[in-house]
């Protein structure tokens, strides 16, 4: 059993990515980028960071649409309670999400907003934000078997991961930064036909 203080074997822990692996093919993780919130012996949640919607921020929480980061589309979060929204901000320079009502601290400047929380209170904090329908969710210790199966690559966070609305991009710009032999996978074609 993993004592929640020490670190998890799998690398996994809040503010890490999940990189899909190229042969992952499961259309719900295919390519995608997963920003882990929470990592537990209980389960661990995230959301997809790579998957723009067609609807707006505007659209479901107009309060929220001017603090929205390009594009100011809802994303996908991934295929759980997609009718539940997530929002993930990054803070201004030297703010401490700890010092804030409304915020969550999840790693360095990346914090959950409570979305019932005033917005104009909350925008003098952040630099940015990210509205997400639905997340993506893990039973105990079923992530680590899907990483050793290797169907995940983790790896360190950006602060900008999350806000900087790269869609599709982001994927191949992830593993393109990790270095040799994990940056060729970049290269990956998404239909190996085209190889």
């Amino acid at each position: 059993m993993v004592d929640e203080r020490s670190p998890d074997p799998t690398g996994i822990a809040p503010g890490m990515l999940l990189v899909a692996a190229p042969g992952l093919t499961d259309p719900n993780f295919a390519r995608t980028v997963v920003y882990v919130i929470e990592h537990r012996q209980q389960g661990s949640l995230g959301v997809v960071l790579n998957r723009p919607s067609e609807v707006t921020v505007a659209d479901v929480l107009p309060r929220w649409a001017t603090l929205s980061s390009a594009p100011p589309a809802v994303f996908v979060g991934g295929p759980v309670e997609s009718e539940t929204a997530l929002c993930l901000a990054t803070l201004r320079a030297g703010r401490s999400a700890e010092a804030v009502d409304g915020l969550v601290a999840v790693r360095g400047p990346v914090a959950l907003v409570d979305l019932d929380t005033d917005p104009t209170a909350l925008a003098p904090h952040l630099r940015g934000l990210r509205v997400f329908a639905g997340y993506s969710g893990w039973d105990a210790r079923q992530l680590a078997g899907e990483i050793d199966r290797g169907d995940w690559i983790v790896v360190p966070a950006l602060p900008d991961d999350v806000v900087a609305g790269q869609g599709p991009q982001l994927w191949s710009r992830v593993l393109r930064r990790q270095g040799m032999p994990v940056a060729l996978l970049a290269t990956f074609p998404a239909d190996v036909r085209h190889n």
